[in-house]
């Protein structure tokens, strides 16, 4: 790699790193998306859930909308579990939801979609991620058969290109192979290891506190920048010598974090194994389109005839390392309860 490409490649790592911290202090995600459940019975009556992430933009306000003939049946009740807060009520909707929209308001400013899951009388179960170009649905009298797979290869896709600590360890990992067949295997090996934990954690065989789990993501991305200034002196390294390994101890740890986003939401009871994989595959598709990503702009920018001082090829390791350095220390602070960072 030219030292020329290091320093476009740094400008673009910067502004990717920039990114979270001008528009979300130290979020390595964005918020997570709200969850509106609608489960219908035989009389005409809805049961309402819905959930809100805790943690959310100031002064933004999401809002069902339920259609306008639907009648509320008693007081609605509200808990807090996990992350997020739950509200539960019950409607009356003469006629059923079919032919019906339903949707939720505020959705752009919330920074954040919304998953709406209907289970309707006839036994048939419907899934749409509400964002804010399309923030209503209107229930169809007939459903698609892959319409589960889409919705949650959605999220999957969402999730990886809204992680920045997932994104920049998959960019460093992408540096240090470089662009060859051991990236494909180290890809692979990453791929093996966060499926493992997120189909475990996911099925509730495993569970982990996320805090500590957060944490050890932000280690990882931290351990790669190190042996990514390592390489660029010529020095050889743990995962230079065995990326694939690396690669696959690491991605359990990010599994773990993968799994946190899935809690949020749930996974529909009925259609766990095609969720589960469907989210999945849309993180793997985001993470190549990534490595493509950056290995073509890499590819281009050495056609750009200009000479640069040698410590430039350092920057994108920098840029990086630093960020996670930024996370760990923030995450430990908050897991032993000091102010923010």
């Amino acid at each position: 790699m030219t030292r020329t490409s290091w320093l476009w490649l740094a400008l673009a790592i910067g502004a990717v790193v920039a990114a979270p911290v001008l528009t979300a202090p130290a979020a390595a995600h964005q918020f997570a998306p709200a969850l509106l459940a609608l489960e219908e019975t035989d009389a005409g009556e809805i049961a309402v859930e819905w959930k809100q992430p805790l943690r959310r933009v100031r002064g933004s306000r999401l809002q069902p909308v339920l259609p306008a003939d639907c009648t509320g049946i008693g007081a609605p009740t509200v808990t807090r579990e996990g992350t997020g807060a739950v509200a539960r009520w019950r409607i009356a909707c003469p006629g059923g939801l079919i032919g019906r929209s339903v949707g939720v308001d505020g959705i752009p400013g919330s920074r954040a979609d919304v998953l709406l899951r209907i289970a309707l009388a006839d036994g048939r179960a419907l899934q749409r991620l509400l964002t804010g170009g399309a923030p209503s649905f209107e229930v169809p009298a007939v459903s698609g058969p892959f319409e589960v797979a889409w919705v949650y290869g959605a999220l999957g896709l969402e999730h990886i290109w809204t992680g920045w600590d997932h994104l920049l360890f998959v960019i460093a990992l992408s540096l240090i192979v470089g662009w060859c067949r051991t990236l494909f295997w180290t890809i692979t090996a990453f791929t093996l290891g966060h499926s493992v934990t997120l189909a475990l954690a996911v099925l509730e065989v495993i569970w982990v506190p996320s805090a500590p789990v957060e944490l050890a993501i932000a280690l990882s991305i931290y351990v790669l920048a190190v042996e990514l200034i390592a390489r660029s002196a010529g020095r050889q390294t743990l995962t230079g010598r065995a990326p694939w390994a690396v690669a696959g101890l690491f991605g359990l740890g990010h599994g773990l974090g993968f799994a946190g986003a899935l809690a949020e939401i749930g996974l529909p009871a009925n259609e766990i194994p095609v969720s589960l994989a469907s989210f999945n595959v849309g993180i793997e598709v985001g993470q190549i389109v990534v490595v493509v990503v950056v290995f073509a702009a890499i590819r281009a920018v050495r056609m750009v005839p200009v000479s640069w001082p040698g410590w430039t090829y350092r920057l994108p390791a920098y840029a990086i390392g630093s960020m996670a350095a930024f996370w760990v220390v923030e995450r430990a602070a908050g897991m032993l309860g000091l102010p923010d960072v």
